[in-house]
């Protein structure tokens, strides 16, 4: 690899303190794997405190509804939203700062300070709808940077690309009468949340590929190949967004994909290229799922490696 490209890493201490109780598979430790690897293997990355996404931010994407439920719930106690998302005293700073990274890092790359940009935040953000906070989610992450780009930053043609195992049917959800925002996913089918199937289009900027319980590298690399990549570099982006959710790899409890390090670097140099045409190299890519320790390590290390051009150390 060269020297590497401008690329900055947004977090804040703020995002592991959010709890989630005893046994959550969304737990602090995912973030601290992160981004001790990330550290580890990239020394020389520009590490950025995440700012507070602010009320106006938020409300470009979601109902003041769900604001005050994140925001205004007072308890000295965690609080089930579902039964799979959680409200602790700390959770809606946690929820303001990995919003904010976003905006940070899509400001960063706006306007020159970086060419790339990685958000190692929770929690995670692609299931969060207009109103509901849902799947582990708070806050929509990925769409309030989009919708930054495209308000505050005047862009016309903005991508959002999900490989998450699970399907974001909060992006989709939010974006799909906007045909600014393109939104490409991949995801295991069947599997929560029973979203995203082929013939779900929106205003023709929806597209998704479901993969089966089983399925590996190759026929991941074949659908984006044949599918969503061709698409993408059609729809020529003036900025890509990555939800780049881990938790397709091969050692992740919650999901039947048979991902490797490998194929996260494969795509994700694919995205590079496409940004690289069309977008000035700009790539923002904010943390989604993940749930097995030692794969969030692996591949979060070879997404940043090909995000940023620089080899790990060691």
């Amino acid at each position: 690899m060269s020297r590497g490209v401008a690329t900055q890493l947004w977090t804040h201490p703020a995002c592991l303190l959010h709890d989630t109780g005893p046994g959550h598979a969304e737990r602090p430790e995912r973030l601290s794997a992160v981004l001790e690897a990330l550290q580890g293997a990239f020394p020389s990355l520009s590490l950025h405190d995440a700012p507070r996404a602010s009320r106006g931010q938020l409300l470009r994407v979601h109902d003041a509804s769900l604001l005050a439920t994140v925001l205004e719930t007072k308890s000295p106690d965690r609080v089930q939203l579902d039964p799979d998302t959680i409200l602790s005293p700390a959770s809606a700073e946690a929820a303001l700062r990995a919003a904010g990274a976003g905006i940070a890092a899509t400001d960063a790359v706006l306007h020159g300070h970086a060419r790339r940009a990685f958000c190692a935040v929770r929690p995670p953000g692609h299931h969060a709808t207009i109103d509901v906070a849902m799947g582990f989610c708070l806050f929509n992450n990925i769409a309030v940077a989009a919708a930054h780009a495209r308000d505050h930053g005047g862009l016309e043609r903005i991508a959002i690309v999900d490989f998450d195992v699970h399907h974001g049917n909060g992006t989709q959800a939010i974006f799909e009468t906007d045909p600014r925002v393109l939104y490409l996913s991949s995801h295991q089918m069947p599997l929560y949340p029973d979203t995203g199937r082929r013939d779900e289009h929106g205003a023709g900027n929806i597209l998704n590929a479901p993969l089966p319980p089983g399925a590996g590298g190759d026929a991941f690399r074949a659908t984006w190949s044949r599918d969503l990549l061709p698409a993408l570099d059609t729809f020529r982006p003036q900025i890509v967004f990555i939800s780049a959710g881990f938790d397709a790899h091969w050692r992740d409890p919650l999901a039947q994909l048979q991902l490797q390090a490998g194929d996260y670097a494969w795509l994700t140099q694919a995205l590079v290229d496409i940004a690289q045409r069309h977008a000035d190299g700009r790539v923002v890519s904010m943390l989604e799922g993940g749930y097995d320790l030692q794969a969030l390590r692996e591949a979060s290390v070879a997404h940043v490696a090909a995000l940023s051009g620089l080899a790990p150390a060691g």
